[in-house]
């Protein structure tokens, strides 16, 4: 993973720049979790993180490591600090690499229980200024990738006796006006769709759900919304008055894989405090104060 009204850096969006909402490039891992866990039937179960070095994929990994799981991380970075032990470099938008992953994984710990498909991200570009060749980019890297990883861990899962499941990071720049990230918000309201296709095609085997993420708070905020004031002003916008936090998506995360919701499969959850407060609201308590 120049500042810009939206998303800002160069076309490597996993890399880089301060994130769209939904964009799971860069955010404080693991703020906000529970202390207290109750038993998810998640323990033992081995479960892939795409872009699971740093920020929300990192906040996912620690709260599935608090409730036993074993998180297996990749990117094309290792993390910071101390090496991960459960990392494994790759790049999810080569099909080879994929498959060379996915089999490391199986040789390694036997199985693979879920998928988390959160890579991705975007940089600003106004579309009448981006090319062809950065469009597809981000097509490959927020729609295509997803669907690589989702195609390598269906192979595994479905000859498991107790299947598996799939998560994808999706973004509410795929349901309202994304400007500026335009190519980013067609690439995740395809994924959203794709996924309600995968879980006819592979039920009752595999189970497939998307989590629709709103504001995340980010170490990189203030480059997207300027100084404290300016994220304050964001937060005063959701109804819960704040941003979402990677621990709110990772404990999202957590249910979704377990066999709690062992029946939801092609379905959104959507994750953004209750969304944006209209402006009208606004100008219509102006306009009743006295």
């Amino acid at each position: 993973m120049t500042a810009a009204p939206q998303v800002a850096g160069t076309p490597e969006p996993a890399e880089t720049g301060p994130p769209e909402p939904g964009d799971t490039s860069s955010a404080v891992a693991g703020e906000g979790a529970a202390s207290a866990r109750f038993d998810l039937g998640l323990a033992g179960k081995v479960v892939l993180i795409t872009g699971g070095a740093r920020g929300v994929g990192a906040g996912i990994a620690t709260v599935l490591d608090s409730l036993g799981a074993t998180p297996v991380i990749c990117a094309r970075r290792p993390p910071q600090g101390d090496d991960h032990p459960d990392f494994f470099p790759c790049d999810v938008r080569d099909e080879d690499a994929v498959a060379e992953l996915v089999g490391a994984i199986v040789d390694k710990y036997g199985r693979l229980d879920g998928l988390v498909n959160n890579a991705g991200g975007s940089p600003f570009a106004l579309a009448a200024d981006a090319s062809a060749t950065f469009t597809n980019k981000i097509i490959a890297l927020n729609l295509v990738a997803p669907l690589i990883v989702s195609r390598a861990a269906h192979a595994v899962m479905v000859d498991q006796p107790d299947g598996g499941a799939i998560v994808n990071i999706s973004s509410v720049s795929g349901h309202r006006p994304s400007p500026g990230t335009a190519a980013y918000g067609a690439a995740k309201a395809g994924v959203d769709s794709a996924a309600t296709a995968l879980a006819v095609e592979w039920a009752p085997r595999v189970r497939i759900n998307s989590i629709v993420a709103g504001a995340i708070q980010t170490e990189l905020s203030h480059l997207h919304y300027g100084d404290q004031a300016g994220i304050d002003a964001v937060a005063a916008t959701i109804p819960m008055g704040r941003l979402a936090l990677p621990s709110d998506i990772g404990n999202a995360v957590a249910f979704l894989l377990s066999p709690l919701s062992s029946f939801i499969t092609g379905s959104t959850l959507t994750i953004h405090g209750g969304g944006e407060r209209p402006a009208f609201l606004a100008a219509a308590n102006a306009g009743n104060q006295v």
